[in-house]
């Protein structure tokens, strides 16, 4: 639940009433060919890409690569972008299935969480209690996260990190 609070403020943080009224006419410059407005858009959308990558493969370099290679598909598809669509759930539809055929090109390697480098990020204060606390709940959502389908873990993540609808996902 932590991990989706803070996912969730920096998302909402990140999508600002300013870059509300700038994205659409970002979308459209892009659209036209702007590497500056595409590069606006990339600024709004990398941590939540990133973030998204991350939670389905586990891995920060791998990661870094499926949210570079998803801005680069997104580029190269932003003429057939449909506006009807919201912009965050087709730029986040591509990081999925990119990180879906991934998964499927690894074959599963099972690989133990204690053999994953964590990276704890600390606020003010914490008590030792409270970062233990996190910690193991942060493992136990990911261990569970790693039971689940290439599909139904990207649905998860879209739905309870993202909050998007059903009808998104």
């Amino acid at each position: 639940y932590l991990g989706r609070s803070i996912a969730l403020s920096t998302y909402r943080t990140q999508r600002s009433i300013a870059v509300q009224e700038n994205e659409s006419t970002w979308i459209a410059m892009a659209q036209k060919g702007d590497p500056e407005a595409f590069t606006r858009l990339v600024e709004v959308y990398q941590a939540p890409v990133y973030n998204l990558c991350y939670r389905m493969l586990n891995d920060a370099n791998d990661a870094e690569d499926a949210a570079q290679e998803t801005f680069l598909r997104a580029y190269q598809s932003m003429k057939r972008y449909d506006n009807n669509r919201p912009f965050p759930t087709w730029l986040l539809s591509i990081a999925a299935h990119h990180c879906i055929d991934q998964i499927r090109k690894r074959r599963m390697s099972i690989v133990s969480i204690e053999d994953m480098p964590y990276t704890e990020i600390s606020d003010d204060s914490p008590l030792p209690e409270t970062s233990v606390s996190r910690l193991e709940e942060r493992r136990r959502i990911q261990t569970l996260l790693e039971t689940l389908a290439p599909v139904d873990r990207a649905a998860v993540v879209m739905y309870y990190w993202y909050e998007f609808s059903y009808e998104e996902i």
